[in-house]
């Protein structure tokens, strides 16, 4: 008796398994509800990167537009999606009490429960305009100079941001990350100050040492230096600090000083040119035209405050074998998270990685609730992705604009074709693990039905106007 019950039990969970939601069947080519993992972001109806119920994904049913995935058709590796951690989101992490802090960079930067997994950083080499006060490693009283950099310290980044890395780094070890300038050392420029001016020809090995003292500094702090770029914002020098860097002085500099110092090092950090909008696809273009300078180059960098973000397949299509990264975008205090978010993801998350771009970065990871600090001259109103008060969080835009890709697409992931749908704008991934991840964008202000068909398999869904969806199976 107990063994026919056992064999007609067995019969039961043969025939659930074989139908779908609602009792209907499953065909050979589609993907049970249950196993696809949906998580949506609906600020108009205050869903903030929640994971949806299995029903809400339908596994035969056929609606609306149809968005096809070749899993076959395979672009770009992905590093990972993050943030910057100016010197001041490290000073205001730095000040939270120990508990407060750990259970927020568990939440940034791990994908175990709630965490969105941050995979990128960017850092500033020196002070950003987004520290408290401006500072190289190696300033010296007005009229001095240091040839041999023997006064170089990373004593500023001891302070904050040195011991917030190492705390993330605890909680990702694999975490990447990417060291940017805003200035050199005020003595080796053109005009004496942070604040604009060039590199004097005079101190181009002197400057390349910099860098690799910088990459070895950090490297016996247990930090180590993915990549870097030259300068930030070469052609914006009206920040504090910055500096003017035209396309021919980066081209002599990175073949004649950078480069070779690199090499004599043996300093295996990756070297990205320019770091600026993609309305300029001709500044890495050129140089990437000078052989003497494109061997020691692996790619370029964007930022989208003016061009459109195609401009980067320019480059790609010029220069195929040389990455692509987007480095930096800003939100302008208070944020608006339902047109921030549709703009940044139909843009940056979408926009860059189908333009060829192994990272996405938001610019930047933490203010104050005045959106301090900064240094005198820099921006006044950079939302970070969160708001520290104190050991209060608040979690902006910029938060979920990374967190709907940074979860599950895992550095190592690659980007797999999926088709261009006018109102529906995609991407598509194939993830380390062996997973699909499909991020979709309603960008249209009616509620869209639309069908994933992936070959082997197919599922239905829909999303409110300025809604996204990430779908994982």
């Amino acid at each position: 008796m107990h063994s026919q019950v056992r064999i007609r039990g067995i019969f039961f969970v043969i025939w659930l398994l074989s139908v779908g939601s609602y009792g209907q069947s499953v065909s050979r080519k589609s993907t049970k509800a249950g196993a696809i993992e949906f998580w949506l972001t609906d600020p108009g109806k205050s869903v903030l990167f929640v994971k949806q119920p299995s029903e809400s994904v339908l596994g035969s049913k056929k609606t609306g537009a149809t968005i096809h995935i070749d899993p076959t058709q395979t672009y770009q590796t992905i590093d990972g999606f993050g943030y910057t951690l100016t010197g001041g989101s490290a000073l205001l992490l730095h000040q939270m009490n120990p508990s407060a802090r750990a259970n927020l960079l568990k939440d940034l930067f791990s994908t175990a429960g709630k965490g969105i997994g941050t995979s990128y950083l960017r850092v500033s080499i020196g002070a950003s305009d987004l520290d408290d006060h401006v500072f190289s490693y190696d300033d010296l009283p007005d009229g001095q100079t240091d040839p041999g950099l023997t006064k170089f310290s990373l004593a500023p980044d001891r302070d904050h941001l040195i011991p917030i890395l190492k705390e993330i780094l605890a909680i990702n070890p694999t975490l990447k990350i990417l060291g940017s300038p805003w200035s050199p050392p005020t003595w080796m420029k053109t005009n004496g100050n942070s604040k604009g001016g060039s590199l004097k020809t005079d101190y181009y090995d002197t400057y390349a040492r910099y860098f690799v003292k910088y990459i070895q500094g950090m490297a016996k702090e247990g930090i180590s230096i993915d990549a870097i770029t030259i300068q930030n914002e070469p052609l914006h020098p009206g920040n504090n600090p910055s500096m003017l860097m035209l396309p021919a002085e980066q081209a002599i500099f990175i073949k004649k000083s950078l480069g070779p110092a690199f090499k004599a090092a043996k300093i295996k950090t990756k070297i990205i040119l320019y770091d600026h909008n993609a309305d300029r696809p001709d500044y890495p273009i050129t140089i990437l035209n000078d052989p003497d300078a494109r061997k020691y180059v692996d790619g370029s960098a964007f930022h989208l405050y003016a061009g459109p973000i195609s401009a980067l397949s320019e480059v790609h299509k010029a220069y195929p074998d040389k990455n692509l990264y987007f480095t930096e975008q800003w939100i302008g205090a208070p944020g608006n998270l339902k047109g921030d978010l549709v703009w940044h993801v139909r843009e940056l998350i979408i926009g860059g990685t189908r333009n060829w771009c192994r990272t996405v970065l938001q610019w930047n990871l933490a203010a104050d609730p005045k959106q301090n600090p900064h240094t005198p001259g820099g921006c006044t109103e950079c939302l970070g992705a969160v708001t520290i008060d104190g050991n209060k969080v608040t979690r902006n835009p910029a938060y979920y604009n990374v967190a709907i890709a940074s979860k599950f697409v895992r550095p190592g992931s690659v980007r797999i074709a999926s088709d261009e749908v006018k109102t529906l704008p995609n991407v598509a991934f194939k993830t380390p693990d062996g997973r699909t991840v499909l991020i979709v964008l309603n960008d249209s202000s009616a509620n869209q039905q639309f069908t994933v068909d992936s070959g082997s398999s197919q599922f239905s869904s829909s999303l409110s106007g300025g809604a996204v969806g990430t779908y994982v199976w």
